[in-house]
């Protein structure tokens, strides 16, 4: 599997039977991508999913299906898209791969906020998790973790326990773009991974086999 960090929460897979590309959102750069099967979004939140830039990435992939969080589908169509729901539970054939759905709320920001929807996403039988904005744990092993590292609804102590409770093969941390310079926490995750895990930072837009 090849992986693509593009900025932010948005990833890019190739799995060598499908291109999937999670979270287009405003921090990322994902203008040049093609040749894709599938969209995904995770939630609602514009880091997420760019309003703005999806009729154009839609134009460009005009055979990726896309998929979106019960709380995000709608805001998808009201752009003119085709858009099909994925809810918690879900199992998906994308191209040749399998997608299984998880979770079904954000992370909290604060008590007093409501809470969106959100997805997990769960590609080939573990072989790449992203959780979106939440914490859900997988019911399975995984062997590459998208892992959260600096949100609002995110603790670091949160993301270090989340990391060692999946326990994958390898972890690649997204979600720094509200960070000056994430350095700092990405050393904190990789002296305070599990034992078998190691802590892999992307170039970003450089594709990686791992």
């Amino acid at each position: 599997m090849r992986i693509t960090h593009l900025g932010h929460a948005c990833v890019l897979l190739d799995t060598g039977s499908a291109r999937l590309l999670i979270d287009p959102g405003t921090f990322s750069s994902f203008e040049s991508v093609d040749g894709l099967d599938a969209v995904l979004i995770t939630h609602h939140h514009y880091d997420h999913f760019d309003r703005d830039r999806l009729p154009a990435l839609a134009d460009a992939n005009p055979d990726a299906r896309i998929i979106a969080d019960p709380g995000t589908v709608d805001a998808v169509r009201e752009l003119g898209l085709q858009a099909d729901a994925a809810n918690p539970g879900d199992v998906l054939a994308l191209g040749g791969a399998k997608v299984e759905v998880l979770g079904g709320e954000h992370g909290i920001i604060h008590p007093d906020l409501p809470r969106l929807s959100n997805i997990g996403l769960v590609v080939d039988e573990g072989a790449f998790y992203h959780p979106g904005d939440s914490l859900v744990l997988p019911e399975r092993q995984i062997d590459v973790l998208a892992l959260p590292t600096a949100a609002p609804w995110l603790k670091t102590s949160e993301a270090v326990e989340f990391l060692r409770a999946v326990a994958p093969r390898v972890a690649v941390p997204i979600h720094e773009a509200l960070l000056v310079d994430p350095r700092l926490l990405f050393g904190m995750f990789d002296t305070l991974a599990p034992a078998g895990t190691q802590v892999r930072v992307l170039d970003r837009g450089l594709p990686t086999r791992l």
